[in-house]
């Protein structure tokens, strides 16, 4: 691309796309690099993804666990962050991952809710972590339902075919800006499949979760997970420590969670800040909630590449 090209990009959109992103998704591309992603978090409309088209973070991640399951706003969002962006990377929006209302609590709870997978995907969103991921059996139907069923890696290999269904495709594709037929190749989980564009997580976050974590995290499909100190510690008896330092029985879920997530080749979200942050991706985080400042920290330590 030449300067003038260049220069015009940048005035016009506050971004030079002189190097185009090789993947839809912001977060797994950085992955992919060996790259640590940071994340804030959103839970508005339109107007709210015009505004965090720009954000610092890699990956936005919206709130539908306790907030309302709001799917027409989502959407809403999504057409927005498209509206303001792109990003500095170049990529057509942040990443965006829904939390879901439902827990993965055993297998027929994701069976009878598998729907809103399907919803909450159909409107273009790149990711969805899964709370409260209790057992093996429910992650297994949960990675099923962001499956096309004509999407066969892995199927009889710790997997049943997909669930997902025909309809939503098209505005999804649309908020991607791709080709439907482009968009059935690449709505997979990654690193699953290495051409997929969604990223699946889980909550570890009490003692149930935590007592299968070793065989939840080998289902085929899941990405990241973390170990959920708030809802970890009420599970624990112990209702005011999300913050450190920890008690010691916090302390050791919290290891062995990370353990597992090394064991699996799953990467580990917690929390990063300023004073702490170098030190949290030494130890292995790869998914970092904080603030600006904590990433602007750890990307600097990373030398990290792609603009923000």
């Amino acid at each position: 691309m030449n300067l003038r090209v260049c220069l015009s990009l940048t005035l016009a959109a506050g971004v030079c796309l002189a190097q185009s992103p090789k993947r839809i998704n912001k977060a797994v591309e950085l992955l992919e690099q060996g790259q640590p992603i940071y994340y804030t978090g959103g839970r508005g409309g339109f107007d709210e993804g015009m505004k965090m088209a720009q954000t610092w973070a890699d990956y936005i991640n919206y709130e539908m666990e306790h907030a309302p399951y709001d799917v027409p706003r989502l959407a809403e969002f999504m057409r927005g962050l498209v509206k303001g962006g792109p990003t500095k990377s170049g990529h057509r929006t942040p990443a965006v991952i829904v939390t879901l209302p439902v827990g993965g609590i055993d297998e027929a709870t994701m069976r009878a809710n598998y729907w809103m997978v399907q919803q909450v995907l159909a409107t273009g969103i790149h990711g969805i972590l899964l709370c409260h991921a209790q057992t093996p059996g429910a992650v297994k139907v949960f990675v099923e339902a962001t499956r096309y069923p004509f999407n066969r890696l892995r199927v009889a290999e710790g997997l049943d075919e997909g669930r997902r269904g025909s309809s939503g495709q098209g505005n999804a594709a649309q908020i991607w800006g791709v080709p439907v037929k482009e968009y059935f190749e690449k709505a997979e989980p990654w690193p699953l499949n290495p051409k997929g564009e969604l990223l699946l997580g889980l909550k570890i976050e009490d003692k149930h979760a935590l007592g299968n974590v070793e065989r939840t995290l080998k289902i085929p499909g899941i990405g990241f997970a973390e170990w959920g100190p708030g809802d970890m510690g009420m599970s624990l008896g112990f209702p005011d420590a999300h913050d450190p330092p920890y008690p010691a029985e916090m302390a050791k879920a919290r290891a062995r969670v990370l353990a597992a997530c090394k064991a699996s080749k799953v990467f580990f979200l917690n929390q990063v800040r300023p004073n702490d942050v170098i030190e949290m991706l030494k130890e292995g985080v790869m998914v970092g909630s904080g603030g600006a400042e904590a990433a602007a920290i750890g990307r600097k330590h990373t030398k990290r590449a792609m603009p923000y």
